[in-house]
C-alpha cells in the first residue's frame, strides 16, 4: 500500500508537470506566432488569495485588489491543479495506463477538465459560465478547449515517457 501511495504521487508529479508544461508551451506558441497573449495567472492568484479571506466572487477579478504573491500563487496552482488531475486521471484509469498509455483516455480526461474553469473558476472571476461574459466567448471557450486537449495530449505523452525511463 505504501508503495502503491508513493508511485502515485510520484506518477502525478510526473505527468501532471509534464501535462502543464504542454499547455504552456502551447500558449508560448499561440503568443509567439499568433500574438495571443496567456493568461495571466496571476489574476487566478489573485482570486485563491481573495477567497482565502473570504471574498469567493468577483465582478471582475482583473478589478479586484492586487495582493501581494498573487503571481507566484497563481503559478503554483496552476502546476498544483496538473498534479491533482493526472492524480485524479491515474485513480479512474489504473496503475496499468502508466505503462501502458493510451491516447483516447487520456484526451478524453483532459477535455473535461474544462469544466472546471468553465462552471468554476471563470463563473467566480466575473467572466460568466463557460465564459459567456468575455468580450468573445466562443472564441474563449474554443481556447480553453484546445487548451485542454493539449494538457491531454501532455498527459499522454508524459505518460509515454514515464513508461520509457522513469518510475513504476
Amino acid at each position: 500500500m505504501k508503495n502503491e501511495l508513493l508511485d502515485l504521487i510520484l506518477n502525478s508529479v510526473f505527468l501532471g508537470v509534464g501535462a502543464t508544461i504542454s499547455m504552456d508551451f502551447w500558449a508560448l506558441m499561440l503568443q509567439r506566432f499568433i500574438g495571443i497573449a496567456p493568461l495571466n495567472y496571476a489574476l487566478v492568484g489573485r482570486w485563491l488569495i481573495h477567497m482565502s479571506k473570504g471574498t469567493f466572487c468577483h465582478v471582475n477579478i482583473a478589478t479586484a485588489k492586487p495582493v501581494t504573491a498573487e503571481l507566484v500563487v497563481g503559478w503554483a496552482a496552476h502546476y498544483l491543479t496538473g498534479v491533482v488531475f493526472a492524480a485524479v486521471l491515474i485513480m479512474l484509469v489504473g496503475n496499468e495506463w502508466i505503462n501502458t498509455p493510451r491516447l483516447i483516455p487520456a484526451i478524453t480526461f483532459g477535455i473535461l477538465t474544462v469544466g472546471i474553469p468553465f462552471f468554476i473558476m471563470q463563473p467566480c472571476m466575473g467572466f460568466g459560465i463557460a465564459a459567456s461574459k468575455a468580450p468573445k466567448p466562443n472564441l474563449a471557450r474554443f481556447r480553453s478547449l484546445v487548451t485542454h486537449f493539449i494538457f491531454g495530449l501532455g498527459l499522454f505523452l508524459s505518460a509515454t515517457l514515464n513508461s520509457f525511463f522513469l518510475v513504476h
